[in-house]
């Protein structure tokens, strides 16, 4: 029982409890903006979809390098750098959530929201310790 404790402790760092919350509001921006997009204002719906995810992930640099990681880095070019490697670590889970859901749902022949689950938790921790320890890596 001690053990587990010990674990929890570790994994339950404020950091990690930071990281839980503002993927949940990510999330929730994501499908707000394509919603009013798609319903109030009438655009197109893979359009509106396309907005939120640009709006999810200009909403998750925000947070996750002032409120999670604390990025202390100053000046536009080293911004732009960081900004860059947030971009591409997410291109780079998106192309792996692609592959693994191909994997999981086609070639395994899962059901499909059993596949988007799994995947889904799998790019998460990715795209946690690709935050971690190299888009917002202290020196």
């Amino acid at each position: 029982m001690d053990k587990l404790q010990e674990l929890i402790k570790k994994v339950c760092t404020r950091e990690v409890i930071l990281y839980i919350i503002f993927g949940v509001l990510t999330t929730l921006v994501n499908i707000v903006v394509s919603y009013i997009g798609n319903e109030f204002l009438h655009i197109e719906g893979n359009i509106a979809s396309t907005i939120g995810i640009i709006a999810s992930i200009l909403f998750a640099y925000v947070t996750n390098r002032k409120m999670v990681f604390n990025s202390k880095v100053k000046g536009f070019q080293a911004r732009l750098l960081e900004f860059g490697k947030f971009i591409l670590g997410r291109a780079f889970t998106m192309v792996i959530e692609m592959l693994g859901f191909y994997l999981l749902y086609t070639i395994c022949a899962m059901p499909m929201l059993v596949a988007k689950c799994i995947i889904t938790v799998i790019v998460i921790v990715l795209n946690f310790f690709i935050s971690k320890f190299f888009t917002f890596k202290q020196k």
